[in-house]
């Protein structure tokens, strides 16, 4: 994989180790010749990967809606800076940048654009692996809820091994390399 997108907080959480563990996924991507695609900011985990990855030697794109651009914490030291429209231009030129996507802790935004990436991939419109690093356990609960909505009918298990979940971001790296998408999708068969 050589470009990965990478759905995080405009926010740094409540913890240093949220980000630590971003600045050192940069590092790894710079040291992996993996280019960096992300939203575009120079805030919270956003600014910390972006730094990360380009004081390492690496490549950072961002994509980032006219609408957040004007709003002034555009990152400015990026290898390319992409401005759409909307929020959905941003999320399909993400998509179609990378060859997978890491979702590290985040709110509402980071959420929105993870599941529909994931979505996309249970109807079949991709075959990227859609991964989370749970850092700190910050995922647990979410993944206690994908286990609850197997049980309770709402979703296939073949749907839900989809999400790639590690702590550590050299294994979850590998899962993502290794990942084949499920033959069968949501009501169509890809």
């Amino acid at each position: 994989m050589k470009r990965i997108t990478v759905f995080c907080g405009s926010s740094l959480g409540n913890s240093n180790i949220f980000k630590n563990e971003t600045a050192r996924l940069g590092q790894i991507f710079a040291e992996r010749d993996i280019e960096l695609i992300y939203g575009g900011a120079n805030v919270g985990l956003m600014g910390i990967l972006a730094d990360s990855i380009l004081k390492n030697g690496g490549k950072a794109t961002g994509v980032i809606p006219s609408l957040i651009k004007n709003k002034e914490i555009a990152h400015k030291r990026l290898t390319k800076l992409i401005v759409v429209e909307t929020m959905h231009q941003r999320k399909e030129k993400m998509a179609e940048l990378s060859d997978g996507v890491i979702a590290l802790p985040g709110g509402f935004g980071t959420l929105d654009e993870f599941f529909e990436m994931l979505t996309w991939g249970q109807l079949g419109l991709h075959k990227k692996p859609t991964a989370i690093l749970n850092i700190n356990g910050y995922y647990n609960d979410l993944i206690r809820l994908t286990k609850n909505m197997v049980k309770q009918g709402f979703l296939k298990e073949i749907n839900r091994q989809m999400l790639l979940i590690n702590e550590h971001i050299e294994e979850l790296l590998a899962q993502m390399e290794q990942y084949t998408a499920p033959t069968e999708g949501k009501w169509i068969n890809i």
